[in-house]
């Protein structure tokens, strides 16, 4: 049974995924599924498994449903966050030549390029957070996440690029 459960608590139903208990009532949960929106649940709904149990009774404060929200997003969203481009680089031009001269080259605004970095690399964190959370064996998880780190290591070229070095993309470590 699932009645205690209080706001925040993190539960996976079998067909809405991923949700979060944003609300309580004496018959009800309101649980917002990161696919599907915000459901109402009975409150003796028991097919879900519960991934993480904030107990009713348990106050709940601003600052830590606030942290609990902020957590959830970064793990669960496709929502890239602001990263610095290097500020050599602002304003800047990639060109593309090909070495025959017939043949047109190509100018890319180096932010433009930039962006398509920073995207590759949310969807590669993204993939590795689901990876991690799905139901496949340790040993498969561990596999996948060796190709992620490869991955890693082949776009370190971009890295100078980036303004801070904490947004550097990082492969095997020697």
């Amino acid at each position: 049974m699932s009645e205690n459960l209080g706001v925040g608590s993190r539960v996976k139903h079998p067909a809405y995924g991923d949700g979060v208990i944003i609300g309580i009532s004496s018959v009800a949960y309101q649980v917002c599924f990161i696919q599907y929106g915000i459901k109402p649940l009975g409150r003796d709904y028991s097919s879900w498994e519960v991934i993480e149990e904030v107990t009713a009774d348990q106050e709940l404060t601003f600052n830590n449903l606030e942290k609990s929200l902020i957590k959830i997003l970064s793990n669960w969203s496709d929502i890239t966050p602001v990263v610095g481009l290097g500020d050599k680089w602002d304003g800047g031009t990639m060109i593309l030549k090909p070495y025959d001269d017939n043949l047109k080259g190509k100018e890319i605004p180096i932010d433009t390029f930039f962006h398509k970095i920073v995207m590759v690399r949310d969807r590669i964190r993204v993939m590795e957070q689901r990876i991690n959370s799905s139901k496949l064996s340790d040993e498969e998880k561990v596999n996948l996440q060796q190709y992620i780190t490869r991955i890693y290591g082949s776009l370190t070229t971009f890295n100078v690029l980036f303004k801070y070095k904490e947004d550097h993309f990082t492969g095997e470590k020697s």
